[in-house]
């Protein structure tokens, strides 16, 4: 391998949604480290579970309407 082309790896802390704080390597080299809008350890797309519609504004409703007959 050539020498002298990878980043730097540092050990920031990672602020989940609930609270607790844990440690990653990363290239990041913020010393604050860095606060998660989407948790993994709850969010669907990671966790396999299913995921609720919030119908705002009644546009999950329109939209059933509206395609109603391709079995949405």
């Amino acid at each position: 391998m050539k020498k002298n082309i990878h980043p730097a790896y540092n050990v920031i802390d990672v602020k989940m949604t609930n609270g607790e704080t844990i440690q990653i390597r990363s290239t990041m080299s913020r010393p604050e480290g860095m606060q998660l809008d989407i948790d993994p350890l709850t969010h669907p797309a990671w966790t396999g579970g299913n995921q609720r519609l919030l119908d705002t504004g009644g546009r999950v409703s329109r939209f059933k309407e509206k395609f109603k007959g391709f079995g949405f």
